[in-house]
């Protein structure tokens, strides 16, 4: 690598995690606790989000949130009250357990006022972000991989210095339910993505490849998301922006290796539970003979 290309090297150290939304289709259980802090058996599911970023090599934190998702930030804060009665009760692996979260990472956070749509609340994030590159992690999308699925997209990324959105092929039946992208395939699982189109009718659809919730962006976009039209459902779409961005400058599509549960579906989040219960060693045996008698 030359000095030239040495000074314009840009490193991914923060990654925004939207949580401002209601949370209406867990209602009644979302009606005072953030959908975000909903168990997978007994870690709340935005805990594997982070989770998935600090692996990747993440040293930031950016939390756009809501009324109400005061408890998301709590959870990833020290508690000494909690953590001083559970070591006077003679529970030293508890306490451990709660400082290693409170120790994960460095996390801030942002209000997003009013429901705009997943453009805007990546938008309310840019004075925290400043003008470096980032990522985007969904917190809907549980992402089980050996590799992070964001460390993917950052390979590439730093490999290229462009924007990379994550993949998954899906049903013909389900393509109106994302964003999907036109584009060459590069090479096995790598596509540069020649367009992109929100929640497009099957005839319509240019591709089976959906938009899952990982992103690396380039800071361009946040000056494109600024001077975006509402899209679809009145809302600034995050996939309008990158239908822009693509115009200017190269984005690629990585169709991550991976386990991808939709936690913001009731189904998906069932999936997830029954996933990672399997793979808890204190839990698998039992869920396994259970399973085995309910479907007998």
């Amino acid at each position: 690598m030359s000095k030239s290309e040495a000074r314009k090297f840009m490193k991914v150290r923060k990654a925004v995690i939207p949580v401002a939304g209601l949370g209406t289709r867990f209602l009644p259980a979302t009606k005072t606790v953030p959908k975000e802090l909903l168990p997978i058996v007994d870690i709340p599911s935005i805990q594997y989000v982070v989770q998935e970023a600090v692996d990747a090599g993440i040293e930031e934190i950016i939390f756009v949130t809501g009324r109400g998702k005061d408890g998301i930030e709590d959870h990833f804060d020290e508690a000494p009250e909690l953590e001083q009665v559970l070591a006077d009760r003679g529970h030293p692996e508890m306490v451990k357990m709660l400082r290693a979260i409170a120790e994960m990472t460095e996390v801030v956070s942002v209000r997003q006022k009013k429901p705009l749509g997943l453009g805007h609340a990546v938008l309310c994030a840019r004075d925290l972000v400043g003008d470096e590159p980032f990522a985007v992690l969904l917190a809907d999308d549980l992402i089980d991989s050996e590799v992070p699925c964001v460390r993917q997209l950052l390979n590439l990324f730093e490999e290229t210095q462009e924007s990379v959105i994550a993949l998954m092929q899906v049903l013909e039946s389900e393509v109106p339910q994302y964003g999907v992208i036109k584009g060459k395939e590069l090479k096995p699982r790598l596509y540069q993505v020649d367009a992109t189109v929100e929640k497009p009718a099957v005839k319509d659809a240019p591709s089976r490849l959906a938009i899952i919730g990982r992103y690396v962006l380039r800071p361009e976009i946040f000056t494109i998301l600024q001077n975006l039209p509402p899209g679809r459902g009145g809302e600034i779409q995050l996939t309008d922006g990158l239908a822009q961005l693509v115009r200017e400058r190269k984005i690629f599509g990585c169709e991550f290796l991976g386990d991808r549960y939709d936690i913001g579906d009731k189904f998906g989040f069932v999936r997830a539970t029954v996933a990672y219960a399997l793979k808890r060693p204190d839990l698998k045996d039992k869920v396994l003979q259970y399973l085995k008698t309910t479907i007998q």
